[in-house]
Protein backbone atom coordinates (compact mmCIF):
# COMPACT_ATOMS: atom_id res chain seq x y z
CA UNK A 1 0.00 0.00 0.00
CA UNK A 2 2.93 2.54 1.04
CA UNK A 3 4.46 1.81 -2.31
CA UNK A 4 0.99 2.75 -4.48
CA UNK A 5 0.52 6.04 -2.67
CA UNK A 6 4.36 6.28 -3.52
CA UNK A 7 3.90 5.65 -6.82
CA UNK A 8 0.82 7.78 -6.81
CA UNK A 9 1.91 11.12 -5.03
CA UNK A 10 5.23 10.98 -7.48
CA UNK A 11 3.09 11.16 -10.15
CA UNK A 12 1.11 13.96 -8.82
CA UNK A 13 4.60 15.92 -7.83
CA UNK A 14 5.93 15.46 -11.17
CA UNK A 15 2.56 16.70 -13.18
CA UNK A 16 2.62 19.26 -10.75
CA UNK A 17 6.17 20.57 -11.49
CA UNK A 18 6.02 20.28 -15.38
CA UNK A 19 2.64 22.44 -15.39
CA UNK A 20 4.45 25.20 -13.06
CA UNK A 21 7.59 24.77 -15.81
CA UNK A 22 5.53 25.03 -18.97
CA UNK A 23 3.21 27.38 -17.09
CA UNK A 24 6.25 29.96 -15.85
CA UNK A 25 7.82 29.75 -19.41
CA UNK A 26 4.31 30.63 -21.37
CA UNK A 27 4.43 27.03 -22.99
CA UNK A 28 1.25 26.30 -22.20
CA UNK A 29 -0.27 29.53 -23.84
CA UNK A 30 1.70 29.22 -27.08
CA UNK A 31 0.82 25.17 -27.00
CA UNK A 32 -3.05 26.28 -26.51
CA UNK A 33 -2.96 28.88 -29.13
CA UNK A 34 -1.47 26.19 -31.57
CA UNK A 35 -4.04 23.90 -30.43
CA UNK A 36 -2.27 21.52 -28.81
CA UNK A 37 -3.83 20.26 -25.43
CA UNK A 38 -0.42 19.98 -23.41
CA UNK A 39 -2.36 18.61 -20.53
CA UNK A 40 -3.31 15.40 -22.28
CA UNK A 41 0.60 15.86 -23.60
CA UNK A 42 1.57 15.65 -19.82
CA UNK A 43 -0.62 12.68 -19.05
CA UNK A 44 0.17 10.86 -21.52
CA UNK A 45 3.84 11.71 -20.71
CA UNK A 46 3.46 10.41 -17.40
CA UNK A 47 1.63 6.97 -18.30
CA UNK A 48 4.28 5.86 -20.87
CA UNK A 49 6.83 7.24 -18.30
CA UNK A 50 6.05 5.22 -15.50
CA UNK A 51 4.00 2.82 -16.72
CA UNK A 52 7.14 1.17 -18.82
CA UNK A 53 9.87 1.60 -15.92
CA UNK A 54 7.29 -0.13 -13.33
CA UNK A 55 6.28 -2.90 -15.88
CA UNK A 56 10.06 -3.50 -16.01
CA UNK A 57 10.05 -3.49 -12.19
CA UNK A 58 7.41 -6.22 -11.74
CA UNK A 59 9.03 -8.64 -14.20
CA UNK A 60 12.30 -7.92 -12.84
CA UNK A 61 12.71 -11.20 -11.54
CA UNK A 62 11.97 -13.47 -14.49
CA UNK A 63 13.81 -10.50 -16.69
CA UNK A 64 17.12 -11.29 -14.11
CA UNK A 65 16.88 -14.60 -14.30
CA UNK A 66 16.38 -14.89 -18.42
CA UNK A 67 19.17 -12.51 -18.67
CA UNK A 68 22.14 -14.70 -16.75
CA UNK A 69 20.87 -18.00 -16.66
CA UNK A 70 20.21 -17.99 -13.22
CA UNK A 71 18.82 -20.99 -11.48
CA UNK A 72 16.67 -20.91 -8.27
CA UNK A 73 17.86 -23.05 -5.46
CA UNK A 74 16.33 -24.18 -2.26
CA UNK A 75 19.35 -25.73 -0.33
CA UNK A 76 18.72 -29.17 -1.61
CA UNK A 77 20.82 -29.53 -4.17
CA UNK A 78 24.51 -29.83 -1.64
CA UNK A 79 26.26 -28.15 1.28
CA UNK A 80 27.07 -24.96 -0.83
CA UNK A 81 24.06 -24.45 -2.01
CA UNK A 82 22.40 -25.18 1.58
CA UNK A 83 24.97 -22.65 3.10
CA UNK A 84 23.70 -19.61 0.36
CA UNK A 85 20.30 -20.20 1.16
CA UNK A 86 20.40 -20.36 4.87
CA UNK A 87 22.70 -17.26 5.01
CA UNK A 88 20.58 -15.55 3.01
CA UNK A 89 17.60 -16.13 4.79
CA UNK A 90 19.25 -15.71 8.48
CA UNK A 91 20.51 -12.14 7.20
CA UNK A 92 16.62 -11.26 5.44
CA UNK A 93 15.31 -11.94 9.09
CA UNK A 94 17.87 -9.55 10.94
CA UNK A 95 17.08 -7.07 7.86
CA UNK A 96 13.37 -7.38 8.94
CA UNK A 97 11.81 -8.49 5.07
CA UNK A 98 10.56 -11.58 3.74
CA UNK A 99 13.21 -14.63 2.87
CA UNK A 100 14.40 -13.75 -0.63
CA UNK A 101 14.06 -16.44 -3.56
CA UNK A 102 18.22 -17.72 -4.15
CA UNK A 103 19.41 -18.42 -7.21
CA UNK A 104 23.02 -19.09 -8.73
CA UNK A 105 24.30 -18.50 -12.38
CA UNK A 106 27.80 -19.65 -14.02
CA UNK A 107 29.82 -16.32 -14.71
CA UNK A 108 32.05 -13.69 -13.32
CA UNK A 109 32.14 -12.58 -9.24
CA UNK A 110 29.46 -11.06 -9.38
CA UNK A 111 25.66 -10.71 -7.43
CA UNK A 112 22.67 -8.47 -7.26
CA UNK A 113 18.80 -8.43 -6.08
CA UNK A 114 16.04 -7.24 -8.05
CA UNK A 115 12.32 -7.64 -7.47
CA UNK A 116 9.37 -4.76 -6.73
CA UNK A 117 8.42 -6.55 -3.21
CA UNK A 118 10.43 -6.32 -0.09
CA UNK A 119 9.21 -9.48 0.62
CA UNK A 120 9.54 -11.87 -2.31
CA UNK A 121 12.90 -10.34 -3.51
CA UNK A 122 15.43 -12.31 -5.70
CA UNK A 123 19.18 -12.48 -4.61
CA UNK A 124 21.60 -14.20 -7.09
CA UNK A 125 24.84 -15.14 -6.72
CA UNK A 126 27.17 -16.19 -9.25
CA UNK A 127 29.67 -19.53 -9.53
CA UNK A 128 33.00 -17.21 -9.75
CA UNK A 129 31.55 -15.35 -6.28
CA UNK A 130 31.24 -17.98 -4.69
CA UNK A 131 34.47 -19.81 -5.59
CA UNK A 132 37.04 -16.90 -5.42
CA UNK A 133 35.73 -15.80 -2.31
CA UNK A 134 35.74 -16.52 1.60
CA UNK A 135 32.76 -17.32 3.22
CA UNK A 136 32.70 -14.39 5.32
CA UNK A 137 33.18 -12.33 2.06
CA UNK A 138 30.32 -13.73 0.36
CA UNK A 139 27.91 -13.44 3.30
CA UNK A 140 29.73 -9.76 3.61
CA UNK A 141 27.92 -9.50 0.09
CA UNK A 142 24.77 -11.35 0.60
CA UNK A 143 24.36 -8.64 3.60
CA UNK A 144 24.85 -6.04 0.73
CA UNK A 145 22.54 -7.17 -1.58
CA UNK A 146 19.56 -8.05 1.26
CA UNK A 147 20.08 -4.30 2.35
CA UNK A 148 19.36 -3.21 -1.33
CA UNK A 149 16.11 -5.08 -0.63
CA UNK A 150 15.73 -3.69 2.75
CA UNK A 151 16.06 -0.15 1.50
CA UNK A 152 13.37 -0.97 -0.87
CA UNK A 153 16.52 0.29 -3.53
CA UNK A 154 14.61 -1.09 -6.94
CA UNK A 155 11.11 0.55 -6.47
CA UNK A 156 13.37 3.95 -5.64
CA UNK A 157 15.34 3.67 -8.54
CA UNK A 158 12.39 2.86 -10.39
CA UNK A 159 10.62 5.75 -9.57
CA UNK A 160 13.17 7.62 -10.11
CA UNK A 161 13.31 6.11 -13.72
CA UNK A 162 9.77 6.99 -14.27
CA UNK A 163 10.25 10.86 -13.27
CA UNK A 164 13.44 10.99 -15.83
CA UNK A 165 11.41 9.11 -18.26
CA UNK A 166 7.95 11.75 -17.91
CA UNK A 167 10.68 14.65 -18.19
CA UNK A 168 12.30 13.33 -21.60
CA UNK A 169 9.06 12.07 -23.41
CA UNK A 170 7.50 15.55 -22.37
CA UNK A 171 10.00 17.83 -23.18
CA UNK A 172 10.91 16.29 -26.34
CA UNK A 173 7.67 16.26 -27.77
CA UNK A 174 7.57 20.12 -26.51
CA UNK A 175 10.77 21.11 -28.34
CA UNK A 176 9.78 19.06 -31.57
CA UNK A 177 6.52 20.93 -31.73
CA UNK A 178 8.25 24.18 -31.07
CA UNK A 179 10.53 22.95 -33.87
CA UNK A 180 8.09 22.14 -36.39
CA UNK A 181 6.39 25.19 -36.06
CA UNK A 182 9.23 27.73 -35.81
CA UNK A 183 11.81 26.12 -38.08
CA UNK A 184 10.06 24.26 -40.40
CA UNK A 185 7.03 26.34 -40.81
CA UNK A 186 4.17 23.92 -40.35
CA UNK A 187 0.73 25.38 -39.79
CA UNK A 188 -1.58 22.42 -39.58
CA UNK A 189 -1.03 19.03 -38.08
CA UNK A 190 2.33 17.60 -37.82
CA UNK A 191 5.52 17.40 -40.13
CA UNK A 192 8.24 15.73 -40.09
CA UNK A 193 10.65 18.16 -38.62
CA UNK A 194 8.80 16.99 -35.48
CA UNK A 195 9.81 13.59 -35.67
CA UNK A 196 13.43 14.14 -36.35
CA UNK A 197 13.46 16.67 -33.38
CA UNK A 198 11.41 14.33 -30.97
CA UNK A 199 14.19 11.56 -32.09
CA UNK A 200 17.09 13.83 -31.69
CA UNK A 201 15.93 15.19 -28.22
CA UNK A 202 15.16 11.68 -26.85
CA UNK A 203 18.47 10.79 -27.29
CA UNK A 204 20.04 13.52 -25.63
CA UNK A 205 17.29 13.99 -22.80
CA UNK A 206 17.66 10.54 -22.38
CA UNK A 207 21.42 10.55 -22.02
CA UNK A 208 21.17 13.31 -19.72
CA UNK A 209 18.49 11.66 -17.62
CA UNK A 210 20.55 8.30 -17.22
CA UNK A 211 23.34 10.21 -15.72
CA UNK A 212 20.85 11.30 -12.82
CA UNK A 213 20.07 7.93 -12.55
CA UNK A 214 23.59 6.55 -12.09
CA UNK A 215 24.02 9.47 -9.39
CA UNK A 216 21.67 7.90 -7.35
CA UNK A 217 22.56 4.34 -8.46
CA UNK A 218 26.11 5.60 -6.91
CA UNK A 219 24.38 6.94 -3.59
CA UNK A 220 22.66 3.63 -2.83
CA UNK A 221 25.59 1.77 -2.92
CA UNK A 222 27.12 3.45 -0.35
CA UNK A 223 24.39 2.73 2.02
CA UNK A 224 24.10 -0.88 0.93
CA UNK A 225 27.63 -1.34 1.69
CA UNK A 226 27.16 0.10 5.36
CA UNK A 227 24.31 -1.83 5.36
CA UNK A 228 25.99 -4.93 5.39
CA UNK A 229 28.45 -3.84 7.94
CA UNK A 230 25.51 -3.09 10.10
CA UNK A 231 24.20 -7.22 9.61
CA UNK A 232 27.44 -8.41 10.45
CA UNK A 233 28.23 -6.24 12.91
CA UNK A 234 31.64 -5.27 11.28
CA UNK A 235 32.74 -3.45 8.14
CA UNK A 236 35.84 -5.76 8.10
CA UNK A 237 33.89 -8.52 5.65
CA UNK A 238 32.58 -5.86 3.31
CA UNK A 239 35.93 -4.37 3.46
CA UNK A 240 37.63 -7.54 2.30
CA UNK A 241 35.24 -8.55 -0.27
CA UNK A 242 35.50 -5.62 -2.09
CA UNK A 243 39.24 -5.99 -2.03
CA UNK A 244 38.84 -8.81 -3.61
CA UNK A 245 36.14 -7.85 -6.07
CA UNK A 246 38.77 -5.00 -7.24
CA UNK A 247 41.41 -7.25 -8.23
CA UNK A 248 38.95 -9.13 -10.07
CA UNK A 249 37.27 -9.06 -13.46
CA UNK A 250 33.91 -8.86 -12.44
CA UNK A 251 33.09 -8.76 -16.29
CA UNK A 252 30.07 -6.71 -17.32
CA UNK A 253 26.39 -7.14 -16.53
CA UNK A 254 23.43 -7.02 -18.59
CA UNK A 255 21.21 -3.68 -18.32
CA UNK A 256 18.81 -5.12 -16.55
CA UNK A 257 20.49 -6.25 -13.77
CA UNK A 258 24.16 -4.33 -13.70
CA UNK A 259 22.63 -1.68 -11.34
CA UNK A 260 21.44 -4.17 -8.46
CA UNK A 261 25.04 -6.15 -8.63
CA UNK A 262 27.93 -5.81 -6.26
CA UNK A 263 30.08 -4.35 -9.11
CA UNK A 264 29.74 -3.68 -12.31
CA UNK A 265 32.42 -1.08 -13.97
CA UNK A 266 31.46 1.54 -16.43
CA UNK A 267 32.88 1.77 -20.32
CA UNK A 268 31.25 5.45 -20.48
CA UNK A 269 32.48 6.87 -17.48
CA UNK A 270 32.57 7.72 -13.56
CA UNK A 271 29.80 9.78 -14.95
CA UNK A 272 27.29 7.37 -16.60
CA UNK A 273 28.84 4.32 -13.70
CA UNK A 274 26.25 2.44 -11.89
CA UNK A 275 28.80 1.96 -8.42
CA UNK A 276 31.74 3.97 -7.28
CA UNK A 277 35.05 3.09 -7.66
CA UNK A 278 36.28 0.35 -5.16
CA UNK A 279 38.45 2.78 -3.33
CA UNK A 280 35.73 5.10 -2.52
CA UNK A 281 33.53 2.53 -1.22
CA UNK A 282 36.62 0.90 1.04
CA UNK A 283 37.53 4.55 2.37
CA UNK A 284 33.36 5.02 3.18
CA UNK A 285 33.48 2.11 5.16
CA UNK A 286 36.77 3.03 7.00
CA UNK A 287 35.18 6.21 7.66
CA UNK A 288 32.36 4.75 9.45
Amino acid sequence: MKRVFLLIATNIAVMVLLSIVVSVLGLDRWMTANGIDYFSLLALSAVFGFGGAFISLLMSKWIAKMSVGAQTIDGSEGTTQYWLVQTVHKLADKAGIGKPEVAVYEGAPNAFATGAFRDSALVAVSSGLVETMSREEVEAVLGHEVTHVANGDMVTLTLIQGVVNTFVFFLARVVGMIVDRAVFRTERGIGPGFYITVIVCQIVFGILASAIVAWFSRYREFRADRGSANLLGTPQPMIAALRRLGGLDTGVMPDTVKAFAIQNRSRLGNLFATHPPIEERIAALQAG
